[in-house]
């Protein structure tokens, strides 16, 4: 028995934050609150306008997705398993570009992902992993972004499980196949 408030730590990253909303644990179980508008009010954590589309993933054990850095803010966690959250600063603008910053995600962990920031996780629980992602813009083909190689050694991302890049149940073709984060930044400065 016991709770928890609510606690949101700051990362690497700018604009990146780590948040634990309130949760609750009795004999029956644990609530969590996923999301609180008057905790995003603009003092306890960013105002937030209302999400306009949520998905869950569902991704079995040492699979990868990602990293997407799309023109939207996101709130992600993790529902039910575990995962390795990594998130990439590829913004033109910001004083953190080129920061990556991993966090572990279990049920009750939240990372507010900034628009422009490359969010990616992948799957360690061995009964694969649901990822709630919360956008307070609706995705749309061809909408601006950038996606950067979750595989590039210049990350230094240490993912937990192996990823054999021919295996399509632990990444996809297009992901293998994005570019490295040098190069993008690159592209990013002609651009």
């Amino acid at each position: 028995m016991g709770s928890s408030d609510l606690s949101v730590n700051a990362t690497a990253i700018d604009g990146l934050l780590v948040i634990t909303m309130r949760q609750v644990t009795d004999e029956r179980g644990t609530i969590r609150e996923f999301y609180r508008a008057s905790a995003f009010d603009g003092r306890t954590l960013p105002h937030l306008g209302p999400w306009q589309q949520l998905n869950v993933t569902e991704s079995g054990h040492g699979a990868v997705r990602g990293l997407h850095g799309e023109a939207m803010t996101k709130l992600v966690a993790v529902v039910h398993g575990e995962a390795l959250g990594a998130y990439v600063d590829a913004r033109p603008d910001s004083p953190t570009r080129g920061g990556v910053v991993t966090v572990t995600l279990h049920p009750g962990t939240q990372v507010l992902v900034p628009a422009g920031v490359c969010n990616g996780f992948q799957s360690i629980s061995p009964a694969g992993t649901q990822y709630l992602y919360c956008f307070d813009a609706e995705w749309v083909a061809g909408m601006p972004g950038i996606a950067v190689n979750p595989l590039d050694p210049k990350l230094g991302i240490a993912w937990p499980i192996a990823v054999d890049v021919a295996d399509r149940s632990q990444i996809s073709a297009k992901d293998a196949g994005l570019p490295a984060l040098a190069d993008v930044l690159r592209l990013d400065d002609v651009g």
